[in-house]
């Protein structure tokens, strides 16, 4: 495939992340017509559709596309960092990590600021341990290590909400599944997800080279040693942010890049990054408009629908690597 093609590709998936965030704001349980919609978001509507428009659905599509985005990167990073398509922040129990800091932090009562410190705590760790158990393994080795410290995740998890006071209860369940209700600063996660992808592209060759193994990023100079640590620690980070934001939401950080990967039939981080970003962003605007309309009046977990779109997704992943 040509170069011009994959940019082609790329402003394709530019026009679809578009339509998705679009679809967000103009979709949802209220029966409000088109037009009253597009003059609510402009901010010339009536106090009605400007509240349902600019109030609930602007800041909760915003949250989407910025979730989805920083999960899609931080599972590319993971991916280039165990050269595996099947690594995940879900899968390999770092977004369950992040949970349990999240909500260790919640039952302590810290502010919003050290939430985010508990949360990638939580993520380090349990990243930390993928990686010590699976150095030098094989693949199933280490999908094996992540699943079982992901169990145990949830193990502590459960702990936490026993104790957890009535009152609290029901919020931490919902933001368990999935819930961007949660999402207080939406521009804010958009401009961290922005400025991962800026550092994804700026950094894109020496990711390419930390994908080819250990004895090719020797060859051309770059220290595994360093960059190995370094782009699982941002990994993580841009996990517990989403996590904060949306909970533990699963399995857009493994489809998103497996499709960009396909659709321009390249691995090149310069192309994949930006890519995955809008794809991730898209999805996940797509899985919350499903959660918010499928039972309608009554609101899904957004985390449970991109769960029923993943799992199928890794198993055929898992079921290839296997036949190969």
């Amino acid at each position: 495939m040509t170069r011009t093609t994959q940019y082609w590709i790329l402003a394709a998936l530019g026009a679809l992340a578009v339509l998705s965030f679009a679809a967000s704001l103009l979709a949802g349980t209220a029966d409000l017509p088109l037009g009253r919609s597009l003059a609510a978001l402009w901010g010339s509507g009536d106090e009605l559709a400007n509240t349902i428009v600019r109030t609930i659905r602007l800041p909760r599509s915003l949250s989407a596309f910025a979730v989805g985005s920083l999960l899609a990167l931080a599972g590319m990073l993971l991916q280039a960092l165990f050269r595996n398509p099947l690594a995940d922040p879900f899968v390999l129990g770092v977004s369950g990590g992040a949970a349990v800091g999240a909500l260790g932090g919640m039952l302590l009562g810290l502010g919003l600021a050290n939430l985010q410190w508990s949360a990638s705590a939580g993520a380090l760790l349990i990243g930390a341990l993928v990686m010590l158990l699976g150095r030098g393994a094989e693949l199933s080795r280490l999908l094996l290590s992540g699943v079982v410290l992901a169990s145990a995740c949830g193990a502590l998890t459960t702990v936490l909400l026993a104790i957890a006071d009535n009152g609290q209860l029901r919020g931490m369940v919902f933001w368990l599944a999935g819930d961007l209700g949660w999402a207080l600063h939406p521009e804010l996660d958009l401009l961290l997800a922005a400025l991962a992808l800026l550092a994804a592209i700026v950094f894109a060759r020496s990711l390419n080279v930390l994908s080819a193994g250990e004895l090719r990023s020797a060859t051309l100079g770059l220290d595994a040693r360093f960059a190995r640590p370094l782009v699982f620690v941002v990994a993580a980070v841009l996990t517990s942010i989403a996590v904060l934001a949306a909970g533990p939401v699963g399995f857009i950080g493994l489809v998103a890049p497996h499709l960009v990967r396909l659709a321009l039939r390249s691995a090149d981080h310069r192309l994949v990054a930006p890519g995955a970003a809008l794809v991730g962003g898209a999805l996940l605007c797509l899985a919350d408009i499903a959660s918010r309309t499928i039972a309608a009046p009554r609101q899904l977990p957004v985390g449970a629908i991109t769960a029923l779109l993943g799992a199928p997704v890794f198993l055929l992943l898992l079921r290839r690597r296997t036949l190969r």
